[in-house]
């Protein structure tokens, strides 16, 4: 009992350490000013996602975790940034500043009421159980989405907020994997795979837009007319 008690303190706190982690990378990812270091930063959240997967996975001696974790870090930190290198490395590459809606200082303002913000509507959920695991993720991952959702708002570039989407889906998992770790494996391959499409078509779109216009700024794209 007394070596229970000793693995699932460690364990609380490497979730924990994760978790404070995972919502430093959604803050920078809002602060960084060129693609390529955004993109950095969420295969750095990614792998936290995944470590955060395992720690609950070994906990509730769930596969379906497991395979979460490995789907994550084989998709996220490997598949998706080879695929947006690949198809548009003129606009990952670029080391320009990121257009953007608002300036940095005032975006990480925003960020913080933000993460304040998901800590008061979570906590109502989070009270509900004892399980500590959901006490922690929780929040945590509904500020990812929320900080996730802003990045799509205030970034004027597409490949930014593709980021961003991918960003919101981090989040949106890492609270459900504490919400339902026996979820069946087939709704995590079908996320992961949607995901995967998602980028792929995207990047493409971004590319032919990009060789046709010149820009991927959102703003610019609106303003278009057909001849």
């Amino acid at each position: 009992m007394q070596d229970y008690n000793v693995v699932f303190s460690v364990l609380t706190k490497i979730d924990a350490l994760t978790g404070g982690l995972f919502i430093l990378t959604a803050f920078g990812i809002i602060a960084m000013r060129q693609v390529l270091a955004s993109l950095n930063i969420f295969v750095f959240q990614s792998i936290l996602l995944a470590a955060s997967a395992f720690v609950l996975g070994y906990q509730h001696s769930s596969i379906h975790l497991f395979v979460v974790a490995g789907i994550t870090v084989v998709i996220k930190t490997i598949l998706i940034p080879y695929l947006l290198k690949r198809i548009i490395s003129k606009e990952v590459y670029a080391r320009r500043e990121i257009s953007q809606v608002l300036n940095i200082p005032t975006s990480l303002l925003i960020a913080v009421a933000l993460v304040i913000f998901a800590y008061f509507i979570s906590s109502p959920l989070s009270n509900v159980t004892d399980e500590i695991f959901v006490k922690l993720n929780l929040p945590i991952g509904v500020a990812g989405l929320l900080l996730g959702g802003y990045v799509v708002i205030v970034r004027r570039e597409a490949v930014p907020q593709v980021i961003g989407i991918l960003s919101m889906e981090n989040g949106a998992f890492f609270a459900g994997i504490s919400i339902a770790p026996d979820l069946p494996l087939i709704a995590e391959l079908a996320a992961a795979f949607d995901v995967l499409i998602i980028v792929l078509v995207m990047g493409i779109l971004t590319r032919r837009i990009h060789e046709r216009i010149g820009t991927t700024e959102v703003g610019r794209l609106t303003s278009l007319r057909e001849e």
